[in-house]
């Protein structure tokens, strides 16, 4: 059997990969690793008196960069 390379893999390719392969737990650890390596950034501090506001804001801002990168992906890819 050969080996994956999980570093040349993509973000994208390596969630594809271990979604398809569950029962390989070195796909898994790749995974979490890369997971566990992204920056982790505060909204938001449980005593913040503006905590509700700052998380619907976040979200509100992940989806609408959801939605753009839909849109995008939706016009570039080629009609049948």
């Amino acid at each position: 059997m050969s080996q994956v390379n999980f570093d040349s893999m993509s973000d994208a390719e390596l969630k594809r990969y271990f979604l398809a392969n569950r029962q390989d737990k070195a796909a898994f650890q790749a995974y979490l690793d890369r997971l566990n390596q992204r920056p982790k950034s505060i909204i938001a501090s449980p005593d913040d008196p503006d905590f509700d506001e700052k998380i619907q804001a976040a979200i509100r801002q992940k989806l609408e960069a959801f939605r753009s990168s839909q849109s995008v992906n939706n016009t570039t890819e080629p009609t049948q």
